[in-house]
């Protein structure tokens, strides 16, 4: 009898519920991912720990770092697979690595060069697209024409990667020899940005600042200006005449804010407006360092050659930066840091 009673109950509460409502299903809750961290298995080499230790990134700060660069990428994930969206095929990692750059071919051929038994490994974690992703003409730089096809034909209506490849890609990346890959990877590219710090910032202290901003360059655009592009900015911003200091900078704000209100820039629309007006407060308070002035003018100089999409993503290169070096700024609707008039 309770039976029937419940069904009659849930009966009477769909009764005043329209009928498309009822028999919608409830979509399944997204599966929780693995977050960038430390964890016990990973290994760094003790080579290249004490190089990194000299600019301050010791094993926490490593990790730190790698989580904040995923932040904007991946959402702190170790995984979290996109398609071809932006161009680039399949985007997929904690920084984004992706088959239109080449970045993510050496990933792949890394992880299985690391599996004893490779074909095992590659049927657990991808049994239904593990062949096409580690397929010759996949692992290619560029991918080949066969590669791609496969690949779009993967995608749904909306551009999107279908749940299986998807699913696939997360179980691969979230895997911990592919997370030992992608530190790996990491600290390449720290290595990378420790020899770029010293050229950059020749004779010059190295504080987590500097380190932070070095890093969003390298992911997002594999470097920095040449040596003669930067000595001629700083020849300028040596015989700028004091009175117009504050003015450059405006204009250079100026310019993001101009850039992010026109039509063919994204990444951005939940940002740009606080962001200009906070900036604009620290300006007008003279809230901003020498070291900080000059890191925004290295930041401009760099963020207007992003050439991604045709320059698509400029004014977002700029405000995650500027974010970094002012401690306060607005990326991805995340606000970090204030400025009160």
């Amino acid at each position: 009898m309770r039976i029937w009673a419940g069904l009659a109950m849930a009966a009477g509460l769909l009764a005043g519920v329209p009928a498309a409502a009822q028999t919608m299903p409830v979509p399944p809750a997204p599966a929780p991912c693995r977050q960038v961290g430390d964890a016990p298995m990973l290994v760094i080499d003790a080579d290249s720990a004490v190089r990194l230790a000299a600019i301050g990134l010791d094993r926490a700060a490593i990790f730190a770092q790698m989580h904040e660069t995923s932040i904007p990428e991946t959402s702190g994930c170790w995984a979290d697979p996109t398609g071809n969206f932006d161009g680039q095929l399949i985007s997929v990692g904690m920084s984004q690595w992706n088959f239109g750059t080449g970045s993510l071919q050496p990933l792949l051929k890394a992880w299985k060069q690391d599996q004893r038994h490779f074909g095992r490994a590659r049927k657990a974690l991808m049994p239904v697209y593990g062949k096409t992703i580690f397929a010759r003409d996949c692992l290619a730089v560029p991918v080949k024409d066969k590669c791609r096809a496969k690949i779009l034909a993967a995608h749904g209506p909306d551009g999107k990667l279908n749940p299986v490849l998807r699913g696939e890609l997360a179980a691969l990346f979230e895997s911990d020899g592919m997370m030992q890959v992608q530190l790996d990877a990491y600290l390449v590219l720290l290595e990378g940005v420790r020899q770029d710090l010293l050229r950059v910032f020749p004779g010059e202290a190295i504080g987590p600042r500097k380190v932070r901003w070095a890093v969003d360059t390298k992911v997002q655009q594999g470097g920095f200006p040449l040596d003669e592009d930067l000595a001629r900015l700083r020849r300028k911003l040596g015989a700028m005449p004091e009175a117009e200091r504050w003015d450059r900078l405006e204009a250079i704000f100026a310019w993001y804010g101009a850039l992010a209100r026109s039509i063919d820039q994204d990444g951005v629309q939940r940002d740009w407006a606080w962001n200009v007006d906070r900036w604009g407060c620290l300006l007008d308070k003279r809230l901003i360092d020498p070291e900080q002035y000059e890191m925004l003018h290295l930041t401009f100089l760099r963020s207007r050659t992003a050439i991604g999409n045709s320059g698509r993503w400029q004014a977002l290169t700029f405000e995650r930066r500027a974010k970094i070096i002012l401690g306060v700024g607005s990326v991805a609707g995340k606000t970090d840091g204030e400025c009160l008039r």
